[in-house]
């Protein structure tokens, strides 16, 4: 789409020139696609009136391609795979590049059940996973307290996936605008209500939720609740590596950071409020306890709500609008905008400076939803799309009880759903 040029490190507070690329919205991933843009020679302007302050500032920032593939959902598996695979690289390079820390860490994850309805539940997705060729491997209740001594002696067994790793959001974002406006990228503190607002070639809309409003996709908020726990006396945490569990039917996750902090989540609501609510954080802390007893002395230092940007099929919207090719989506990452930060920023950076689509981006792009009216014989009920209206500017939003609107039109093209075929595998029988 474009050719290269000159960079610049003018004025914060306005923009004196045509930019290249505009981004919208200042998360990691915004943060990321304007800094690979930047290195490319291109001039680049990111719109944000507060960077870092959606998903990821709440996101606990686990790299788990292998815990997060889930049934039905095999391209973004293999996107997630391959984001991941580039991390190593991109953690050298970003800390190189903003002499900053990420809390970049490959001990690797633990995925555990507590009880042994929890452990046959947690088996069938670890036969799936296992299935995939992913590595994925079942450890005895012996072998998970020889990895981490301070699970609960009432774990069942679990399985061990060495190539999921974590990275701290809270650092990878002042790192990534360390590292966009050293190369050159000029941010702009000011919000964008409209796409007419922005003045440049190229503009990439990497706004989270507020992508609804300004493209029309099918963006919805997906509420969820975390805490954050420290240590106590400053220490290290008691275990290593990120545990995913489930505990009495509840899904967790806890993980350790080096400097004590760790991070307990997290519920999913179809819900567009931020208020933390007293049952969220008995769930999780019961969960939590039940898997690493230690925690029940930690201190509670945090809690939070924040919003994922959703859509309806839980996979990310990657590339140009369809009546806008000068406009480029980079958004609905959902649980995974962390993890995903490395190849959307490479892949939309090429498509920017090339105008050729990698063939990864096609079962992402934004054409597969059409605009259809609700179908009343529909059995999914009320919200099964989660979605907004094309064209007619109706967007996800809360609806009268709070929670995110839903069934207002948008639907999957024929053939565009990521079905991954049977949710069962012959590979089941070896977790027995």
């Amino acid at each position: 789409m474009l050719t290269g040029g000159p960079s610049t490190t003018e004025s914060v507070n306005k923009v004196p020139f045509l930019a290249d690329v505009a981004v919208v919205g200042a998360g990691p991933i915004g943060l990321a696609i304007a800094w690979r843009c930047a290195l490319r020679g291109l001039r680049v302007v990111v719109h944000d009136p507060a960077p870092g302050s959606g998903a990821s500032a709440v996101a606990a920032g686990m790299l788990s391609p292998v815990a997060e593939a889930y049934f039905g959902e095999r391209h973004l598996t293999g996107l997630l795979l391959a984001s991941a695979a580039r991390w190593p690289a991109f953690a050298d390079e970003l800390t190189e590049a903003s002499g900053a820390d990420l809390g970049y860490r490959t001990e690797g994850t633990l995925m555990v059940g507590l009880t042994a309805d929890d452990l046959a539940e947690a088996r069938r997705l670890w036969a799936y996973q296992q299935g995939l060729g992913l590595p994925v491997t079942p450890l005895r209740p012996t072998e998970l307290r020889d990895q981490e001594p301070a699970l609960a002696p009432r774990v069942r067994g679990g399985a061990l996936a060495p190539t999921d790793h974590q990275v701290d959001p809270r650092l990878l974002v002042p790192a990534l605008r360390t590292a966009a406006q050293r190369a050159g990228a000029v941010l702009v503190p000011q919000a964008v209500g409209h796409l007419s607002e922005v003045d440049a070639r190229v503009t990439v809309v990497t706004a989270g939720c507020g992508a609804a409003a300004l493209t029309g996709l099918p963006v919805r908020p997906v509420k969820g609740q975390i805490l954050r726990l420290r240590a106590p006396g400053g220490a290290a945490p008691g275990f290593r590596h990120v545990i995913r569990g489930y505990a009495d039917g509840e899904q967790v996750y806890v993980v350790p950071r080096a400097d004590g902090e760790v991070v307990l989540g997290a519920t999913v609501e179809e819900r567009s409020d931020t208020t933390v609510t007293a049952g969220a954080v008995l769930r999780l802390l019961r969960a939590g306890v039940d898997l690493l007893p230690e925690l029940a002395e930690y201190d509670l230092v945090e809690t939070v709500a924040g919003l994922r940007p959703g859509t309806p099929d839980n996979a990310p919207i990657l590339g140009p609008l369809p009546d806008r090719p000068d406009v480029l989506a980079a958004t609905g990452h959902h649980r995974h905008g962390i993890v995903l930060t490395p190849v959307t920023a490479d892949l939309i950076t090429d498509l920017v400076t090339t105008g050729m689509a990698d063939p990864l981006l096609t079962p992402f792009d934004p054409g597969r939803f059409v605009a259809a009216a609700p179908d009343p014989s529909s059995a999914a009920g009320p919200g099964a799309d989660g979605s907004g209206e094309k064209g007619g500017g109706r967007v996800a939003g809360p609806g009268p009880d709070g929670s995110a609107g839903h069934g207002t039109g948008w639907r999957a093209a024929p053939g565009a759903a990521d079905v991954g075929g049977a949710d069962r595998t012959t590979e089941e029988d070896r977790w027995s």
